[in-house]
């Protein structure tokens, strides 16, 4: 996968599980930073999901990490779980939306 975060959350909604969102209403902020970075709000209700560039106020969940190490975790080169082990993934907020991510939109 070459895409850039922008070409990524760009798509994320056509990559969107429906299917595993029954009943689901939930506001997802990542924060990339770093060249190719950016803020990003993926907003998941009434099994639909949508996706805006900026910061939500009050989202359910914030994944923060850099560019470089964003770009590995959707390539399957870094584990997402080791990310968070290991300090290179951060997120703030409800740890049972984080582990819906993987089913939600991969």
């Amino acid at each position: 996968m070459s895409e850039t975060a922008q070409e990524f959350f760009a798509n994320l909604p056509g990559r969107f599980n429906a299917d595993k969102a029954v009943g689901l209403n939930a506001i997802y902020q990542f924060v990339i930073s770093g060249d190719g970075g950016g803020t990003w709000t993926a907003t998941v209700a009434d099994g639909a999901c949508t996706v805006a560039p900026g910061e939500h106020e009050s989202p359910s969940l914030t994944i923060t990490t850099s560019a470089d190490n964003w770009r590995r975790i959707v390539t399957g080169d870094l584990d997402p779980q080791t990310a968070f082990m290991t300090g290179r993934l951060r997120v703030r907020g409800d740890m049972g939306l984080a582990m819906r991510l993987r089913s939600l939109f991969f």
